[in-house]
Formats: C-alpha cells, structure tokens, sequence
C-alpha cells in the first residue's frame, strides 16, 4: 500500500488554489468551486481541496511536505510574500521544520528529516 493523496478542506477555493500554486504544487485538476488537485513537485503523490462550509475545530488538519533544501526553500517563498509562523529550525525529533497556515488555517510543516524520517533512532523494529 502506498499513500495516493491527502484531502484538506477549504472555504474559499479562490483562495486556496493561489495559495497551493505559490507553494509550488501543480494543479492538475480543477473542478472549482467545489474541488482542486495539485502535483506535488516530486515524487508521485498529490494533495487535493475541497469545499466545506464546515471546517475542522481545534488544531484542525496537519499537512507535512518534505523539502531536500529547506531552509532555500523558505526564502524564496518568503520573497514571493508567502507568511510564516515558524522559520526552519531543528527540533528535538530529529526534523528540521517550518511553519505556516493556509488561507483556511490547516497547519503546513514544511521539513526536511533525511534517513530519520523513516528510521529515527527510536524506530520499533
């Protein structure tokens, strides 16, 4: 089994196409206003929008996107006016990571965790 795609939803598809785009997400299909789906710029999976009137409570939805050269990565978002929350920097789990929210408010992590993102020392064999 290999994970296809991750579904976040979204109250303003107008909005969050943009949004996805300046990331660097490809759209491939675009269905609005109801639904998108982008390409993700490597590998082979794809994340997807959806619109809902009602999103999630709380901390909501949490999308994680590995990046090879982060921290290159953020700058050049940053210069295209992307906002984050938190700049890269290395966490106790062996991850560097950055944060940001999207026009609905799903949380972003934008990381890069090499061989432990897979086998972390604390890996149950």
């Amino acid at each position: 089994m290999n994970l296809n795609q991750i579904t976040v939803p979204s109250g303003d598809l107008s909005k969050a196409v943009p949004f996805y785009e300046k990331l660097g997400l490809k759209l491939i299909v675009e269905a609005l206003p109801h639904y998108a789906r982008f390409e993700c710029p490597s590998g082979k999976a794809s994340f997807s929008i959806h619109q809902t009137e009602k999103r999630p409570e709380g901390e909501g939805v949490w999308v994680y996107f590995e990046c090879e050269n982060l921290d290159e990565y953020v700058k050049e978002l940053i210069d295209k006016g992307v906002a984050f929350e938190e700049l890269p920097n290395d966490k106790r789990w062996l991850w560097r990571e950055a944060r940001l929210k999207d026009p609905d408010g799903n949380q972003l992590i934008l990381y890069y965790a090499g061989e432990n993102r897979l086998n972390p020392p604390w890996r149950v064999n």
